[in-house]
C-alpha cells in the first residue's frame, strides 16, 4: 500500500479507500440501491391511500409494493457482502502495513513504541477502522434516500417537504456537540486499553520469574487496577455513546411531530389529501433510517480517527540506523572488526573471548551496528566504516546473538535456517537432546518466547539458531551461562570446531571459553 508522505489519520484512510476504489464505488451504489425502495415505498402506500379512497383497483398498487420489497431483499443481501468485504479490506489492509512497517523497523521499533501500543492495533484498531468502511457504504445510500424524499416531498408540499429538507439535517448536525467528548473519551480508553495490555504483556513473559520470588499478587493488583481505568474509561464512552443513541431517537422524532402535526392541520384545511399525509408521515418516519445511519458512521468515524492516529503513529516511525547513500560491499571471507572507541580488533577468522564486564553489551552492540558510534568514533569491518555498509549485507556477515534473544511462536524446524545446516548447529549447541525429547522432533510447535523448554534449553537453542546462519562473523553474547560445566565443556569444543576459519567473538567471563580461545580481551572500556 503506497501511504501519503505527509501521514495524517484522514490521508491514511483514503490511502486504504485508494487500494480498491472499485470496491468502495460497489458498496455506495449498492447503498443507494438499498434504500431507494424503503424512501418511495411511503410514497407508494400514499397512492395506495388515495386509490381506497377514490374505489379504484388495488391490485397495480399492492404489485408495486411487494416489487419495491422484493427489490429491497435483493439490494439488502448484495449490500452486505460489499460492506463486510469492505470491512474486512480495510482492518486486514491496515494490519498488513503496521506488520510490514514493524518488521522493516526491527530492532528499532522497541526503543521507540511501547508493547502494548502496536498490540492495540490488532487487538482493537483494525475493528474501528473496518466498522467506519462497513458504515461508509450504507451512509452514501442515505443521503441518496434522504435528498430523494425530500425532493419529492417539496413537489408535494413545499411547507412540510422544506421541513424535512431542513429540519432533520439540522437534528443530526445538533449531535455533533455530542461527538467531541466521544471521540475524546474515546481516545482515553484507547490509551488505557495500550497501557494494560503491555502489562499483561510482561506479566506473561515474567510469569514463571513471578512464581519463583512470589510477586503473583503484586502484579495481580497492578492489573486489576489497570483493569478498571479501562472499565472506567469504557463506561465514559458508553455514556457519551448513550446520550448520542438517545439524541438520535429525540431530534428526528421532534421532526416527525411536526411534520405530522401540520399535515393533519393541511388535511383539515384540504390542502393536501389523506394519502398525501399518510406518505408525509410514513416518510417522515422513514427519514429516521437515514439519520440513524448517520449517526452511527459519526460514533465508528469518531473511533476510527482515534484508531488510525495510533496506526499513523507507529507508521510515522523510522529506523534508527540510517541506510548509507553509497553502500560499499564487504569483501568475502572471514571479517575483522574493529572498535576505535576501545581499541578492540576481533581478528579475522579468529575466535575471541572478551570479558563480559559492564562495557561489553554496548561493544557488541557498536560492532553489529545496532548502535551507533559517537561523532568521530567508527566501527571498521575488514576496514570498510560500518554505516558505510548496506544494513542487509551488514545483518547478513556480522551476526550478533544475545543470550536474551527472544523466540517466535513457529514451527522449531522453520526458525533453525536454512534447514540443511539444522543439524549440526544442534550437534555444536549441544542441543539435540532436547529435539530428541519433543514429540515431533524438528517439527514441534514452540511457542513465543519459547516457554515449553527450559531456561538451559532455550539457552542451547538459541546458540543452534545463530550457528545455522553460518555467518562469517559471529558474535555471542553469554551463550552458556545457564547450561552446567560438562555441557559448556562439550559446547565449547563443538564450535571451536564448527567456526574455524570463521571469525567469532564471544562474551563471556566462563574459562572453558577462555580455554578454547585464539585470543582472550581481558579489559575492555568504552
Amino acid at each position: 500500500m503506497r501511504l501519503p508522505s505527509r501521514l495524517t489519520p484522514l490521508r491514511f484512510l483514503g490511502a486504504l479507500l485508494r487500494e480498491r476504489p472499485w470496491l468502495a464505488v460497489s458498496a455506495c451504489v449498492l447503498g443507494a440501491l438499498w434504500l431507494l425502495p424503503g424512501a418511495l415505498l411511503p410514497l407508494v402506500i400514499g397512492g395506495v391511500v388515495e386509490d381506497i379512497r377514490a374505489g379504484e383497483e388495488l391490485l397495480g398498487g399492492v404489485g408495486l409494493v411487494v416489487l419495491l420489497g422484493v427489490a429491497q431483499a435483493v439490494c439488502a443481501g448484495a449490500l452486505i457482502f460489499a460492506v463486510h468485504t469492505m470491512w474486512i479490506h480495510g482492518a486486514a489492509m491496515t494490519q498488513r502495513a503496521v506488520v510490514g512497517h514493524t518488521a522493516r523497523l526491527g530492532a528499532s521499533l522497541r526503543p521507540q513504541a511501547g508493547t502494548g501500543d502496536v498490540m492495540a492495533v490488532s487487538s482493537s484498531d483494525i475493528n474501528h477502522i473496518g466498522n467506519v468502511f462497513e458504515v461508509a457504504g450504507r451512509l452514501f445510500g442515505s443521503v441518496v434516500a434522504f435528498l430523494t424524499v425530500s425532493l419529492v416531498l417539496i413537489g408535494m408540499s413545499p411547507l412540510l417537504g422544506v421541513i424535512a429538507l431542513v429540519g432533520v439535517p439540522l437534528a443530526t448536525l445538533s449531535m455533533g456537540k455530542l461527538v467531541a467528548p466521544l471521540q475524546r473519551r474515546k481516545g482515553v480508553q484507547r490509551e488505557e486499553l495500550s497501557s494494560v495490555n503491555a502489562l499483561a504483556a510482561d506479566i506473561v513473559s515474567g510469569l514463571r520469574i513471578l512464581r519463583g520470588v512470589g510477586g503473583e499478587q503484586q502484579f495481580l493488583g497492578r492489573f486489576r487496577g489497570a483493569s478498571q481505568r479501562v472499565r472506567r474509561a469504557g463506561v465514559e464512552v458508553a455514556r457519551s455513546e448513550s446520550w448520542l443513541v438517545g439524541a438520535e431517537v429525540l431530534l428526528p422524532g421532534l421532526v416527525t411531530v411536526a411534520i405530522t402535526w401540520l399535515g393533519a392541520r393541511f388535511v383539515a384545511a384540504g390542502t393536501i389529501s389523506v394519502g398525501e399525509l399518510v406518505a408525509f408521515y410514513s416518510s417522515s418516519v422513514f427519514l429516521v433510517v437515514p439519520v440513524s445511519t448517520a449517526t452511527e458512521f459519526t460514533a465508528a468515524f469518531s473511533s476510527a480517527m482515534v484508531s488510525a492516529k495510533k496506526v499513523c503513529g507507529v507508521l510515522s516511525l523510522r529506523p534508527l540506523l540510517s541506510e548509507p547513500d553509497a553502500p560499499v560491499a564487504l569483501p568475502d571471507g572471514p571479517l575483522e572488526l574493529h572498535d576505535t572507541t576501545s581499541g578492540f580488533t576481533a581478528v579475522a577468522g579468529k575466535l575471541t573471548v572478551v570479558d563480559a564486564g559492564p562495557d561489553a553489551e554496548a561493544l557488541a552492540a557498536r560492532l553489529a551496528r545496532f548502535a551507533d558510534p559517537e561523532p568521530g568514533e567508527r566501527v571498521l569491518v575488514s576496514g570498510v566504516p560500518a554505516d558505510h555498509v548496506a544494513l542487509a549485507e551488514l545483518r547478513s556477515r556480522v551476526v550478533y546473538a544475545h543470550n536474551q534473544d527472544l523466540w517466535f511462536s513457529g514451527i522449531l524446524r522453520d526458525q533453525l535456517v536454512p534447514a540443511e545446516r539444522a543439524e549440526v548447529a544442534l550437534w555444536a549447541a549441544d542441543a539435540e537432546d532436547i529435539v530428541e525429547g519433543l514429540p515431533n522432533g524438528l517439527d514441534e510447535l514452540i511457542g513465543e518466547r519459547g516457554r515449553e523448554v527450559s531456561g538451559g534449553q532455550r539457552q542451547r537453542l538459541n546458540l543452534a539458531r545463530a550457528l545455522a546462519l553460518d555467518a562469517d562473523t559471529l558474535l555471542l553474547d553469554e551463550p552458556t551461562s545457564a547450561v552446567d560445566a560438562h555441557t559448556e565443556a562439550r559446547i565449547t569444543e563443538r564450535v571451536t570446531e564448527l567456526r574455524r576459519g570463521r571469525t567469532t567473538v564471544v562474551f563471556t567471563e566462563s574459562p572453558l571459553w577462555k580455554a578454547v580461545a585464539d585470543e582472550v580481551i581481558t579489559c575492555v572500556s568504552s
